[in-house]
């Protein structure tokens, strides 16, 4: 009697991945777009203080460059597999912002640095990442017993420490990471009232502070060196607070529409300090204009819905918070330094995300792209 035929296995289809390659066009454009106006920003004090007019460029380059290496590496491993690290990296940065605190390097008055051997690193970029992959990590953890009061409020008191922290030496970090914070838990939570009330009151402090300044400088509240950015706020010519704030304005004033051209700004050449820094996007006004400020703001504005739709596709919660936790970071921290650029808020020392000198910040930004595009990566299409 003959066999009967055998039917071939069907070999299993691998899943095709879906990897957002428009994102990583974006951040790559940022990045090179920040080294060249670093370079046009940096190379009169460089040349004068350095003797090399592309030494501010040449380190952002290298740690941008290897930075991007890990971001690729990053982005090619489940996301899920980091959710191991989420609580020893919490412990880890709040480790080194009591370290920075004790025995941190200071400048300009602050103790913002941390030397471990030749490495100098902000432990405050830290915190940013590790609180984003501890918020994605519990929130998940907990589903809806996330809209219990007393969760919230021990989510709130954990993430409050390391706020604290920051925010005593350096306050506009301190404003990004409980944006952040209030962002994540305003998407994961049910009920909305209560951070509309907290924004509400938030906006109202501000708009009444140049008013109570005094109040809150005797209450220890405010600081009297932050009561002097809030006086030269209202009027920049009131302090020697505000001389950066009114060179930066002098700055994007006279670039008008398209800009002297690249590399033709006359307020870098001493006149702002530290323009490769936080003041950088007022560079930006004068060289390029209002054309080109825009542009890059359109830019950002194309990353922040490229992590919407990575949000909204993400294959379970944690995926979906970590994308919405780099989205609040990177959307503040825009939103705050244009503002006080343009005087719009009181000067908080806010850098400009891959845009801004800082290897710290580049570094810590790239691998915060990685575990994004890692979510991105473990999304399914449909064959």
């Amino acid at each position: 009697m003959a066999d009967a035929p055998t039917t071939p296995k069907k070999k299993k289809k691998k899943p095709h991945r879906f990897y957002d390659y428009s994102l990583l066009l974006a951040v790559v454009f940022l990045t090179v777009f920040g080294l060249i106006m670093i370079y046009s920003a940096s190379s009169y004090r460089a040349q004068l203080v350095q003797g090399d007019a592309a030494y501010f460029v040449k380190r952002q380059g290298m740690i941008a460059a290897c930075s991007a290496v890990g971001m690729l590496l990053i982005s090619k491993i489940d996301y899920h597999w980091f959710a191991k690290f989420a609580y020893p990296a919490y412990f880890v940065s709040l480790l080194c912002m009591v370290a920075t605190m004790l025995f941190g390097v200071e400048s300009h008055g602050k103790k913002r640095w941390l030397q471990v051997g030749p490495i100098q690193f902000q432990p405050t970029e830290m915190v940013k990442i590790s609180l984003i992959l501890f918020l994605a990590v519990v929130i998940s953890r907990l589903g809806l017993k996330i809209n219990e009061f007393k969760k919230v409020r021990a989510i709130i008191i954990w993430c409050g420490i390391p706020a604290l922290l920051i925010t005593e030496n350096n306050l506009s970090s301190g404003i990004i990471t409980c944006g952040i914070v209030f962002v994540v838990l305003f998407v994961a939570c049910k009920i909305k009232w209560p951070f509309f009330a907290c924004a509400g009151a938030g906006v109202g402090l501000i708009a009444i502070s140049p008013y109570i300044g005094n109040a809150l400088v005797a209450l220890r509240l405010l600081k009297p060196y932050q009561l002097d950015r809030i006086t030269a706020w209202v009027d920049p010519t009131a302090t020697d607070t505000g001389y950066q704030t009114l060179q930066g304005l002098y700055a994007i004033g006279s670039g008008g529409f398209f800009g002297r051209g690249l590399g033709q700004s006359l307020q870098k050449l001493g006149f702002i300090p530290e323009a490769q820094n936080d003041m950088i996007f007022s560079v930006i006004c004068e060289e390029l204009g209002l054309f080109g400020a825009v542009l890059l703001i359109l830019m950002f504005m194309f990353v922040i819905y490229r992590f919407m739709v990575i949000a909204g596709n993400a294959p379970d919660l944690m995926g979906a918070l970590l994308v919405v936790g780099v989205m609040a970071h990177i959307g503040i921290q825009v939103i705050l330094n244009v503002a006080v650029v343009t005087n719009t808020i009181p000067n908080t020392g806010v850098t400009l995300p891959f845009i801004s000198y800082g290897g710290t910040s580049v570094l810590f930004l790239m691998c915060e792209m990685g575990l994004v595009l890692s979510v991105s990566n473990q999304i399914k299409l449909e064959t």
